[in-house]
């Protein structure tokens, strides 16, 4: 008889985004002469830049010679790649690492789940609530204890510190769903708090190219001590458009430590290389090549402009609705707009109503935790030509949504 892992019971029956999608397409089919905007996932809209473009078929090309052709490339990335990063996004804000401390790999949503592996069943871990799902559903998947940290209008946002012992957390700033941010010294609280209670921050970078404001870090990195404390998630799906290539990487300082239980430091450096080389094969040339064609001249140029573009989209999402009643949060730094619900309506009824007057999709709070609940959130990613018409739509409507 083959035993289940029991705890995949206790998650929710199924993702947040199959439920959406499913509804959608319920919609879509008995209506289908109704144009639907879709300002939910947070996919994006422009095609990878001429930049990546030119490098991967450069590669692709190479790997046709017997001379330029790569079997298995390193699981942990190509030095190349892991050169570029060090020193385009750490050492440009004064942080050095080392380049055996990046790991490329297949998407920060992947090494958000499977960072996991490494640390015991037993651990105490916070996650933010609302949350983005991923960091709940393999912490429950693998039996862990979850202490919740509300962030919502009442404390600005900004998780308050646990009263009791954690020993991984988890942060996302700038923030996914609420698009808010941390400060430096907010976020030095936190790196504090881990080295008095030798815990391990993980923090999610995924958005960091979308801040605007001159105070707020790029990095965990950027706080002193971080480098013994955090394990950093950067990603290169929503600059580069690699939503559907594949490339991210996660940092591992070698200074991080876990510890065994009699008490004994362990580097999760080692750890995570070890799960590395045995469950991963590694990213493909072609695409790592690509990555590294972000950090060109003409591939800084041009991703900054489509970042510039997106971020356009969320200022008219997020005055848009403000001139249309709502209050809203978020689309200043960050590619998402939080806005709050009509009163006495769930997030998922705002979800039917939108769809059904509007003809516009959105992800209701509620499927980011129970503190998201009467929030909703849109995403910037969609054209500059729908955002406006999106916008047109609910300031048509907003006497029926609310």
């Amino acid at each position: 008889m083959s035993l289940i892992n029991e705890n995949f019971l206790e998650l929710q029956d199924s993702y947040l985004f199959t439920n959406i999608a499913r509804k959608v397409a319920k919609f879509t089919q008995e209506n289908p002469d109704k144009e639907v905007i879709k300002l939910g996932i947070g996919d994006v809209t422009k095609p990878i830049v001429p930049a990546c473009l030119e490098a991967m078929h450069k590669a692709v090309d190479e790997i046709g010679t017997a001379e330029g052709f790569k079997g298995y490339g390193p699981e942990q990335g190509y030095d190349f790649l892991r050169k570029a990063i060090v020193e385009n996004d750490y050492k440009t804000r004064g942080v050095d690492l080392d380049e055996d401390e990046v790991f490329v790999s297949d998407g920060a949503k992947c090494d958000c789940g499977n960072i996991v592996d490494i640390f015991a069943q037993n651990n105490k871990v916070a996650i933010t609530d609302p949350v983005y799902p991923v960091y709940l559903d393999t912490n429950i998947m693998s039996g862990r204890s979850i202490t919740y940290l509300p962030i919502t209008a009442e404390n600005n946002f900004i998780p308050e510190l646990p009263k009791e012992k954690v020993d991984m957390i988890y942060l996302c700033f700038p923030n996914n769903p609420t698009g808010t941010v941390l400060s430096k010294e907010e976020l030095k609280k936190w790196v504090e708090y881990a080295k008095e209670n030798k815990s391990v921050i993980l923090y999610d970078a995924a958005y960091e190219a979308f801040i605007t404001e001159d105070d707020i870090p790029h990095s965990i990195y950027e706080i002193e001590g971080a480098k013994d404390v955090a394990i950093e998630f950067r990603s290169y799906s929503k600059t580069a458009g690699f939503t559907g290539v594949r490339c991210a990487y996660v940092v591992v300082p070698k200074s991080v430590k876990g510890y065994t239980t009699d008490g004994k430091e362990v580097s999760l450096n080692k750890l995570w290389n070890r799960r590395t080389c045995t469950k991963f094969n590694g990213v493909s040339y072609a695409v790592q090549r690509a990555a590294e064609a972000t950090y060109s001249k003409e591939g800084k140029e041009q991703i900054k402009a489509n970042m510039k573009a997106y971020l356009e989209n969320a200022k008219i999402i997020k005055e848009g609705l403000e001139e249309a009643g709502f209050t809203v949060y978020g689309g200043v730094n960050s590619p998402y707009i939080w806005l709050k619900v009509p009163e006495g309506m769930t997030s998922w009824e705002f979800f039917d109503k939108l769809l059904e007057e509007a003809n516009i999709v959105g992800t209701p709070g509620s499927g980011f935790g129970s503190n998201g609940e009467g929030y909703f959130r849109l995403t910037a990613f969609g054209t500059k030509e729908n955002s406006i018409k999106a916008i047109e739509r609910i300031k048509q409507t907003a006497n029926k949504l609310k």
